[in-house]
């Protein structure tokens, strides 16, 4: 594993709950935590100090988009990743499973790994799990996740079951490829939502011994409350000494639920996506910038954040600038929402660290269920 390692600090008396420390290469994460997603590399509108000084210890980016465009030799030539997007500090890269099952008429899988079309202009691809890890080598990501199927919901057991066996195949071949100096490899579980799938899917993947672990295929359409359920059964499965990382999820109520069940590490585009869209998040729930009721509304988005723009921008000042189309809108509930997310984050390490966790949960969640400010 070379230079990662993570180390277990602490644990909740009453939940799974934990606390703990990633070293990398490049620095460390303190756990539980959020990594802001830079798809293509960038956190939309912002920049990679922006992201560091809201409290970001690592990122995400995306192997499929990063290999359309602007392509592997490029940022080969750049120095890889880190020095292409001058960030300095941890990156992970998700594998591209995901998107290219996402692509529906677009992919056809087989056992060697995934035919499909580029979403941008059409042209002919293939990944296997080979590809995807050299690809991810290229990048230079601290964390690569190996090349998994990813099942959609809902699906059939047998459905499920095809994506478990490819699944733990795949992880065998990502594993024996090739990676970059210092990069470390997670393992992901899959199973849709039945329960001896994820076991089985947990103990094969374990076997291999991967230095961390990922729950994927969920967050894709299914209840929340059946995503905590296989959440509760599948983290107990999963090693103690290395991190678990929740694909795909990062609402306020998803990051107490998920923490209170084991995981360690969460990403999500919500965040930057909703920002883009007018949205702000607050403990007190959802506020829409672009509603006509905060014309003249001149008080911040949340008057106990204390975020740059709550600290210099009032709702109305916002609204204008949305419906005015100015870039800066989206710049400025981005940076709202991410040290929203990010604060989240510190708050529930603060609570696990003073053995408070459960209680302080319970009221976070009342309070976001209880007000309606949409």
């Amino acid at each position: 594993m070379g230079f990662f390692h993570f180390q277990l600090l602490k644990k909740s008396k009453k939940s799974m709950a934990r606390l703990g420390i990633i070293r990398t290469p490049r620095g460390v994460i303190h756990t539980p935590a959020f990594m802001p997603v830079g798809t293509q590399a960038t956190v939309k509108t912002l920049t990679p100090e922006e992201v560091s000084d809201l409290g970001a210890e690592i990122i995400l980016s995306n192997t499929y988009h990063l290999y359309l465009r602007p392509g592997t030799e490029i940022i080969n030539k750049a120095g890889g990743l880190h020095r292409f997007m001058n960030w300095q500090g941890p990156i992970l890269t998700d594998s591209g499973g995901f998107q290219v099952f996402s692509l529906g008429s677009l992919r056809r899988i087989t056992d060697d790994g995934v035919h499909f079309r580029s979403h941008l202009d059409g042209s002919p691809h293939f990944i296997s799990p080979e590809k995807s890890m050299e690809i991810q080598a290229v990048l230079g990501s601290d964390i690569a996740m190996a090349f998994d199927v990813c099942a959609p919901f809902p699906c059939s057991y047998e459905e499920a079951l095809e994506a478990v066996e490819r699944t733990t195949r795949w992880a065998e071949r990502s594993l024996k490829a090739p990676h970059a100096p210092g990069q470390v490899v997670f393992g992901i579980v899959q199973g849709s939502v039945y329960p001896e799938l994820r076991e089985r899917s947990a103990r094969e993947i374990t076997a291999l011994d991967f230095p961390g672990y990922a729950v994927g295929g969920l967050s894709v359409g299914e209840p929340k409350v059946i995503m905590y359920e296989v959440l509760e059964k599948t983290t107990p499965l999963l090693p103690e000494d290395r991190p678990r990382y929740l694909m795909g999820v990062g609402t306020a109520d998803c990051l107490w639920e998920g923490v209170a069940r084991g995981v360690d590490l969460f990403d999500c585009v919500l965040p930057t996506r909703i920002a883009r869209n007018g949205t702000a998040l607050t403990s007190k729930g959802k506020v829409v910038v672009r509603n006509a009721e905060f014309a003249d509304d001149f008080s911040p988005i949340d008057a106990d954040c204390g975020c740059y723009t709550c600290r210099n921008y009032s709702r109305a000042y916002l609204r204008h600038l949305f419906k005015a189309e100015e870039i800066l809108g989206h710049r400025l509930l981005t940076i709202h929402n991410l040290y929203f997310t990010l604060g989240v984050m510190a708050e529930i390490r603060q609570a696990i660290r003073e053995d408070r966790f459960e209680e302080h949960m319970d009221e976070f969640l009342k309070q976001l269920n209880s007000t309606n400010v949409e």
